[in-house]
């Protein structure tokens, strides 16, 4: 029999909590494996403790998220490429076998244009998988504005692996279902979360929002899917700790319940 699909948490799920104490929720509530989002913490960005991290919770990094969004532009300096080189070391470090890219944006003009054939050339020199992220439109009102470059949606284009975020096809109006069905074999990763269609990139808990989560968790599971599952919901919102962990549990549970109907 294959091997069950596991189910990871994204450090980024229990912001503004840290990077350890993501560590320490993925342990404690029964996540199979760690999802680093390198960002603004400290420790995100530091290889050696995200490894003392690791061993101490006994929970292994199962990818490695590089500082692409706004607020990370100095993360690891300013040079795009850069940032991936490390991103990659990162992952060799850990035993994580992926790392999780968004697009460029749009007005990183030299950075975008080599980007396709980038990330192959990189994939190649460093044996990690890259798989890029779908995004999304951003809208204001009635304003549509495509801040990124070759484009939001990785579908489109010759990646040879991608990673499928719910709560952004929810935002930019995609069907998740099909997105999968057409890329095959190219799916290599996993965000699952939830949205309603609005403007805002909600990453609600999975069967919170319109997705269909469900559906594609079980059509996921009956494919050739060899990747990750991991859960990114923002629980910024939650009035306490008890209500934080309490969203982080019901996301896994579904996520679980789903893989295995």
């Amino acid at each position: 029999m294959p091997e069950p699909i596991r189910v990871s948490l994204s450090t980024s799920s229990v912001y503004p909590g840290s990077t350890a104490s993501g560590f320490e929720a993925a342990a404690r509530l029964g996540y199979d494996g760690v999802e680093v989002m390198v960002g603004i913490d400290d420790v995100s960005a530091d290889i050696t403790a995200i490894k003392a991290l690791s061993a101490f919770h006994d929970m292994p990094v199962v990818s490695v998220h590089a500082p692409c969004l706004l607020v990370t532009q100095r993360v690891w300096g300013s040079d795009p490429w850069g940032k991936l080189d490390r991103s990659a070391e990162m992952a060799q470090e850990v035993g994580a076998s992926l790392v999780v890219v968004h697009p460029p944006f749009r007005w990183q003009r030299e950075y975008a244009r080599t980007f396709v054939d980038g990330i192959a050339d990189l994939e190649a020199q460093h044996g990690v998988t890259f798989a890029v992220e779908n995004m999304y439109p951003w809208r204001t009102g009635k304003r549509e504005f495509h801040a990124y470059a070759p484009g939001w949606d990785p579908v489109e284009q010759d990646y040879s692996h991608v990673t499928l975020d719910l709560s952004h096809s929810s935002t930019a109006g995609s069907d998740p279902l099909a997105m999968a069905r057409e890329l095959g074999d190219r799916l290599a990763h996993v965000h699952i979360a939830d949205g309603t269609g609005s403007a805002k990139d909600e990453h609600l808990v999975p069967g919170r929002g319109s997705q269909p989560c469900a559906e594609f968790l079980e059509a996921v599971a009956e494919s050739d899917f060899g990747g990750e599952i991991v859960v990114e919901i923002n629980t910024r919102k939650a009035k306490d700790q008890a209500e934080r962990e309490a969203d982080l549990v019901e996301a896994l549970e579904f996520t679980r319940r789903h893989i295995s109907a």
